[in-house]
């Protein structure tokens, strides 16, 4: 996976080329990603909830200038939604037309059931990309089912998948596959051997600050740091919900709109409602909490 770079350091180039991309990266990241696209190996990062997980398949696909293609994972996902479907409404289009003409049924079989007739969901669209390798973003894969994630597994393992009525369709390029879970479930010992594995934690001090400066157009820089001081603060409490990156970007950004320049208890009263989002955890930092992580930031 070579990219434009000044640096002959792969790793370096990974990073330079996040970083152009608004991605603040460290190098664990870089490396578990320049090693995906070297051995053509599944990704799994597994991380809370908005720490940037997503965001890693999003911003290689820009940097690769290629396609996103992204299955979002849920309870109940199924192959035909996941891999294909026939196109029905044609089918039966083409069925009564070849009636007209006195085809055969075998003749009829042989025309409906061909790649024109074929819906490609997001596998087989990964597959079958004529240009250059995409980014596959599987994600949220703890939230489909078990039987799912076999099945899953049978697709990665040689990129290549059977359609009883065409054939086998292998893959023209080898995507980057990403595959994200926020740990709601155990995935399978199978699957993780499978994939080179990363663990995305919430971002030290320094580096979210790094993000908020890059993401966040106009936010003074005292503003920034006492925002994510808070954050950084808030975490530390037992919430049900605990605020993510993206959190602190869309309260950044409130602040912003509000031409908020820096932190008093009136603007986050304002404006908890962008990092806290369940009702109890709300209620308890109205009544407490606020107070409570002012004294220890010192304001």
């Amino acid at each position: 996976m070579r990219q434009p770079g000044l640096s002959d350091d792969p790793i370096q180039r990974v990073l330079d080329g996040l970083e152009a991309q608004s991605y603040v990266a460290d190098p664990s990241i870089a490396t578990s990603i320049y090693l995906a696209g070297e051995l053509e190996r599944p990704l799994l990062v597994e991380g809370r909830p908005g720490v940037g997980k997503t965001e890693i398949a999003i911003a290689m696909a820009r940097l690769l200038d290629t396609n996103l293609i992204r299955l979002q994972c849920y309870e109940g996902l199924d192959v035909n939604t996941a891999l294909y479907e026939w196109n029905y409404p044609k089918q039966l289009l083409r069925i009564r037309l070849n009636e007209r003409e006195g085809r055969t049924v075998d003749e009829q079989e042989q025309q409906i059931f061909s790649r024109q007739f074929l819906l490609e969901r997001p596998l087989l669209a990964a597959l079958t990309q004529p240009d250059k390798p995409p980014v596959l973003l599987i994600d949220e894969v703890d939230r489909a089912d078990e039987e799912f994630e076999a099945f899953l597994l049978e697709v990665l393992s040689d990129f290549q998948v059977t359609i009883p009525e065409i054939g086998t369709l292998k893959a023209n390029h080898k995507p980057l596959v990403i595959l994200t879970s926020n740990r709601s479930r155990d995935l399978s010992d199978a699957l993780r051997r499978r994939c080179l594995y990363l663990w995305l934690d919430y971002p030290d001090l320094a580096k979210e600050l790094r993000i908020v400066r890059r993401k966040v157009k106009g936010i003074e820089e005292r503003l920034a740091r006492q925002v994510c001081r808070f954050v950084e603060r808030a975490r530390e409490e037992d919430l049900e919900k605990t605020p993510g990156i993206s959190e602190t970007l869309d309260w950044a950004r409130a602040m912003v709109a509000l031409h908020v320049d820096h932190l008093d208890r009136d603007a986050i009263v304002r404006t908890l409602g962008a990092i806290i989002k369940d009702a109890d955890d709300l209620e308890r930092f109205r009544r407490e909490t606020i107070d409570q992580i002012f004294s220890l930031m010192g304001a």
